[in-house]
């Protein structure tokens, strides 16, 4: 019969694999990377797990095969399995700014409740050691496990990064409009500004010919008064002005 072991690599491989699949076109080349890091960790993960198992059993007595020991020995190997792959996957979605970031520990949490689901249903057909390819059938049982919740789970974070894709879009023409209306603003604020400078400009200039003519007229009946010319109409110029 298919033992415990390989009941855990059949579900966590199909999962990881069809996330895998779903993630690497949302993802880009990180994705590529998903299956082999994760895989990487859930193998550590076994060999730290394995000795302290081990040492509970032979050093405490822990009995797994009773409660509460079996309770003991599954906890502390679903934390040390938990950390490891929240770990791994956290390392590769901190690089896309569009995942979430605790998509991580509830992907974990979901599988490993999945893989005690499964364990607890499939009880009576895994032993803790046998031939894994004589109970293919409940391998099948585990595959189909897998996928499912590898499908579910990855398809949920594509889902989610798709609506962020979106999301940013939207930011990104909104920023952009704000931005087209603030520069129009300004280049309208700074034609206003040049106009309101030219009319100035062209005020002062009328003003300065204004005065300039005032005292001109002013020095031209100055010294027709000095030079006594009765002919100069100091009453017609005095119009003028």
């Amino acid at each position: 019969m298919l033992d415990y072991l390989t009941a855990g690599i059949a579900k966590w491989m199909t999962l990881f694999g069809v996330q895998e699949s779903l993630l690497e076109f949302r993802l880009g080349y990180l994705g590529r990377y998903w299956f082999l890091a994760i895989s990487a960790s859930l193998l550590l993960s076994f060999l730290l797990s394995a000795p302290i198992t081990i040492a509970l059993i032979i050093k405490f007595g822990v009995d797994p095969f009773t409660f509460p020991g079996n309770v003991i020995l599954c906890a502390i190997a679903a934390v040390i399995f938990g950390v490891m792959l929240s770990l791994a996957q956290w390392l590769i979605l901190r690089k896309s700014e569009i995942t979430p970031r605790i998509f991580a520990l509830i992907n974990t949490v979901i599988g490993i409740l999945v893989y005690f689901l499964l364990v607890w249903l499939n009880e009576g057909t895994l032993e803790w050691s046998g031939n894994p390819f004589s109970g293919w059938k409940t391998g099948l049982v585990f595959l189909a496990g897998g996928a499912i919740t590898g499908g579910v789970t990855g398809k949920a974070l594509d889902f989610y990064c798709e609506q962020m894709e979106r999301r940013l879009i939207q930011l990104e023409r909104e920023r952009q409009e704000r931005e087209t209306k603030e520069r129009e603003r300004i280049e309208r604020e700074i034609r206003s500004r040049k106009k309101q400078e030219i009319e100035k400009l062209e005020r002062e200039a009328l003003e300065r010919f204004r005065i300039e003519r005032e005292m001109a007229l002013a020095e031209e009946k100055k010294w027709y008064e000095e030079h006594g010319d009765d002919d100069f109409d100091y009453e017609f110029n005095e119009d003028e002005e």
